[in-house]
């Protein structure tokens, strides 16, 4: 390392972030830019560790120590070389990944680890800034016809590395824009959209096809993708939202989350939103049932469209500052974070359960009905008990479902192609990432279920391996995931 004692003299330095009260007036990014000599003294705080354990928490495998070196000694060229060796798009995961490398790091045992992330993001967005980043289509091509079903992450990511095995690939993509979740789910203030494009065009330019408006099982049949293509692979994610059928669920003003996040995502894109289909939380009193990532950006979401108040409830038990005895490092952390959706304002509740919802006479929730709750646990069960006398209820007239997924979707592509599917609903796959349709391969959310934006890209590589193996006999692509 460069400098050995850098983690005994830096402190960490909390990523920078504009102002609360001019962000959530636009859409912009949230995060800034570290100053550059601050970032290097940040990776200058990876330790000489002996064994990097941030190798094994991330799922691709970036070489971390490596580029937080190189980013110290001011070495940006060869840090992106570096960071592009493991990662298609560390623009994408730099922005959006929770980063178990960070829980995985070595200096967390006894400090805070290592700002792992926004060194990734400051190598590849210095790396576009210097056209380190270009076109590079392969030098030959194969002849072979591949699919690929859904343009998120591991769709992406599948399709950039059979590219550059030299197949001819076409991305198909369901709805009018490429991106999948990063387009429609990801609010902008996590990740603009631009990133997005810039890396799309890319792929472009290097010879990936992209199809938008194209729904295989529903306008695009599995018998004419069979007979177009030499290999298919499935990486339509786990869109199938988690409900909660409770009284008075159909009421109007209760949404899924990913319904309300995509208008805004096209209002954010110029697309006009018909009054009809608009769901805004301007001058409401919202609830998000959810604590996860996609309720924050519900949360981020409702503060910039103008929110009355908000409230975001989670059934379980609120995580503690510190790590528990029960959770050791290098396992991920399970403690209490904040996001900085959730320094802009709004209240969260923990261990509640939703009873009920009551409407008004136009038949519009107007409050939502909880208890606290208790977790038992017996026989490897978990039960969530309501304590007694602790009913409360919450003044309400728009409600977000933010539960996460349950699976992929059934009908259509997936009932079509017959393909066999795991005890939890999601596409099985053999050791080769091939699924019970022979030719036809899948990775991601889709066979994974509901997981990280490293994992699918990690899965994506994977199964590029694999499909180019069962083309051409072998395959010398990189396999992060067994």
């Amino acid at each position: 390392m460069g400098k050995v004692t850098g983690f005994l003299e830096i402190k960490y330095e909390k990523w920078p972030t504009r102002p609360v009260l001019e962000r959530i007036q636009d859409w912009g990014e949230v995060y800034v830019p570290y100053p550059e000599i601050e970032l290097r003294r940040q990776g200058a705080r990876c330790m000489d560790c002996g064994i990097p354990f941030c190798h094994q928490g991330c799922p691709l495998g970036n070489i971390i120590p490596d580029w937080n070196d190189l980013v110290y000694r001011g070495e940006w060229k060869d840090a992106i070389d570096r960071l592009h060796a493991t990662n298609n798009f560390p623009e994408f995961t730099g922005r959006l990944c929770p980063a178990p490398c960070e829980g995985s790091c070595v200096l967390g045992i006894s400090d805070d680890p290592v700002t792992i992330k926004a060194v990734e993001v400051a190598i590849i967005d210095k790396a576009f800034d210097q056209n380190w980043v270009h076109s590079q289509p392969p030098e030959k091509r194969t002849g072979k016809q591949v699919a690929v079903v859904g343009s998120g992450p591991a769709g992406l990511a599948t399709a950039e590395q059979l590219n550059r095995a030299g197949h001819l690939v076409t991305v198909l993509e369901r709805n009018d824009r490429i991106g999948g979740l990063l387009r429609y789910g990801i609010p902008e203030f996590k990740m603009e959209k631009r990133v997005l494009d810039r890396r799309v065009s890319l792929m472009a330019e290097d010879g990936v096809t992209f199809r938008t408006n194209a729904n295989v099982g529903v306008d695009l049949s599995v018998d004419e993708l069979r007979e177009g293509f030499d290999a298919i692979v499935l990486a339509g994610g786990a869109c199938q939202p988690r409900d909660l059928p409770v009284p008075g669920r159909d009421l109007k003003g209760i949404h899924f989350a990913m319904d309300y996040l995509t208008l805004q995502n096209r209002s954010c894109e110029g697309d006009t939103i018909p009054e009809d289909a608009l769901i805004s939380a301007e001058g409401r009193n919202v609830v998000i049932i959810g604590g996860g990532d996609t309720g924050a950006d519900c949360l981020g979401t409702a503060h910039r469209q103008g929110a009355a108040t908000v409230h975001q409830l989670e059934v379980l038990p609120q995580p503690p500052l510190t790590r528990a005895p029960e959770n050791p490092w290098p396992q991920w952390p399970n403690v209490f974070r904040t996001s900085p959706a959730h320094e802009e304002g709004g209240e969260r509740l923990f261990a509640v359960s939703t009873q009920r919802f009551t409407g008004d006479s136009s038949g519009r929730v107007n409050a939502l009905e909880a208890v606290k709750v208790e977790i038992l646990r017996a026989d490897g069960r978990v039960e969530f008990q309501p304590i007694p006398d602790s009913e409360f209820t919450l003044a309400t007239d728009l409600v977000l479902f933010a539960m996460g997924f349950v699976g992929p979707e059934k009908p259509g592509m997936l009932a079509d192609l017959g393909v066999k599917l795991t005890d939890r609903g999601n596409v099985w796959r053999d050791e080769n990432w091939m699924t019970s349709a022979p030719g036809v391969f899948t990775c991601g959310d889709m066979q994974r279920g509901q997981s990280l934006i490293v994992w699918a890209i990690a899965e994506g590589r994977s199964a590029a391996r694999g499909v180019d193996a069962y083309l051409l006999g072998s395959s010398s692509l990189p396999a992060p995931v067994p």
